[in-house]
């Protein structure tokens, strides 16, 4: 066995002993005021980077991409995952959580420009994002490296995933629904792994969400504010 699942044993003991009476109200049902989609990343710590070791408080899904549709026979719909908790533990935020770098938006991004290489098993994850994905990839500004590529697409794709769910039925009328970006390549300054809000229910303008939420105002900002 390898050496590295034995540490994480080893982890989980420590894990077990300092957590062993915090699930004396969780036994039977959960209820988290949180639901976060991250993309399924080793960089992106999903409860760790909220600082949250509070078992119950955040229902975290990840997938490739940080995605909130799944393909069903008459479309694309809401991910069961995500909807959960939405529909049926009380949960009142959604959050879509990209991050800098993304490997899903760069494979995307390949895909709909030069090509991509053979990338068995993630087809369907990459046919997910091409769709909401192409305008941006169309709009972008002539003179951005590739990286700055990549990054301005990573907000444009939460904004995409954002407005699915700000759009769905399925989703409960009164759920918020946050657009974050963690950062770990310096891009939007402040330390690394810190995570900006760009987007809330679906608007995207800066100054608009500094001046709706004050208390939060060093926190929200964007590399790309596109019409």
């Amino acid at each position: 066995m390898h050496g590295t699942f034995v540490d994480l044993l080893a982890g989980n003991l420590d894990h077990a002993a300092a957590f062993d009476g915090e699930f004396d109200d969780l036994q039977e049902a959960q209820h988290p005021h949180t639901v976060t989609v991250c993309c399924s990343d080793s960089r992106v710590l999903q409860d760790h980077m909220w600082g949250n070791d509070e078992p119950g408080r955040v229902f975290t899904c990840g997938n490739i991409g940080n995605r909130v549709v799944q393909r069903a026979g008459d479309g694309d719909i809401v991910s069961g995952d995500v909807l959960y908790p939405l529909a049926h533990t009380g949960t009142e935020t959604a959050v879509v959580v990209g991050h800098t770098g993304c490997g899903a938006i760069t494979a995307t991004y390949d895909a709909l420009t030069d090509g991509v290489a053979d990338l068995p098993g993630i087809e369907h994850c990459l046919d997910l994002l091409k769709p909401p994905l192409e305008p941006g990839v169309e709009a972008l500004p002539d003179d951005l490296s590739r990286p700055e590529s990549i990054n301005h697409l990573v907000e444009y794709n939460v904004d995409r995933q954002v407005d699915r769910l700000v759009g769905s039925d399925d989703v409960p009328a009164d759920v918020e629904v946050v657009g974050a970006v963690y950062d770990f390549q310096d891009v939007y300054g402040g330390d690394r792994g810190e995570i900006h809000v760009v987007n809330v229910d679906g608007e995207r303008r800066v100054t608009a969400l500094q001046e709706a939420y004050p208390v939060i105002a060093d926190r929200i900002g964007r590399v790309w504010e596109y019409r």
